[in-house]
């Protein structure tokens, strides 16, 4: 005979009996949580200030880094500038650009690497070839092989992000499970049906991992093309103001790239989010 699972249950020295239920607990965690993050940024922006406003130098020379004051100071500079607004819209052209070139033709290759054989067997060790090889390496190749520079730099971005994803689905499409596909065709449904009843849904979490993943990666590449062959962008501002050794410029581009990075990573995962809402909550984690 089988008893079911009770939620645990406290006594308090009343005699009331309460629920000690794990779901209100991670209900009421999410405040706390948020507290400490902006506890442990606010701190570490407090211990920055310290160390280079007091020119400290413990093998490390804090002492030649720019004061926090003095980075906020030439970011309320730029903020004024319509240069910085230039620059900002010029690295969000690229690497939505290359990032959405990457998310179509990465998710087609990998479902038809995952889905076909003979796919696999004809452009699977090409993938695997160029995989290793880090795409700011390409960039010698892009300007050779490009007319523009925007141009190479869209194709960097776009083949920094496209293995990640591409990687990413070929995995998730070989994971399926085959009883799902068969159930599918017994109930007479075709390739199509198949691809868009079993595969297509079944893959987004491994999708939106790789998605997770190669924004990432298409932000250091984006960021890197800039430096070395741009005329424009976040990146190329950032070198340029260290090339004239305006530090708290240089800062200025670090935390621009990093807040660009951040939202763009946080849209990424609310849509995966959004999109996978019907997985168990195991699964979507």
């Amino acid at each position: 005979m089988t008893t079911l699972e009770q939620p645990e249950v406290l006594s308090d020295s009343e005699g009331v009996v309460e629920e000690h239920d794990p779901e209100t607990r991670r209900r009421s965690s999410p405040w706390r949580s948020r507290l400490v993050r902006v506890a442990s940024v606010l701190a570490a922006i407090l211990a920055w200030q310290l160390l280079t406003a007091y020119d400290v130098r413990l093998w490390l020379r804090f002492d030649t880094l720019p004061t926090v004051t003095d980075v906020v100071s030439a970011f309320g500079t730029q903020l004024q500038t319509d240069l910085f607004y230039l620059d900002l819209g010029q690295s969000l052209i690229r690497i939505l650009s290359g990032f959405g070139l990457a998310t179509v033709i990465g998710v087609a290759t990998g479902i038809a690497l995952g889905r076909s054989e003979l796919f696999a067997d004809v452009l699977g060790p090409l993938t695997e070839l160029a995989r290793p090889i880090p795409a700011i390496a390409v960039v010698p190749v892009a300007i050779l092989l490009f007319p523009s520079d925007e141009a190479g730099i869209v194709f960097i971005t776009f083949v920094a992000a496209f293995f990640p994803i591409m990687v990413s689905t070929r995995h998730a499409v070989r994971a399926l499970p085959t009883l799902w596909e068969d159930s599918v065709r017994t109930l007479g449904g075709g390739r199509w049906d198949v691809l868009a009843r079993v595969v297509l849904p079944g893959i987004l979490p491994g999708v939106f991992g790789g998605l997770s993943v190669g924004i990432g990666v298409a932000w250091i590449c984006v960021i890197s093309a800039e430096m070395i062959s741009g005329r424009l962008g976040v990146g190329y501002r950032t070198w340029q103001a260290y090339t004239i050794v305006d530090y708290p410029g240089v800062f200025v581009g670090m935390i621009t790239i990093g807040i660009l990075g951040f939202l763009t990573s946080g849209a990424v995962e609310l849509l995966g989010r959004r999109v996978t809402r019907w997985l168990p909550r195991g699964e979507r984690a």
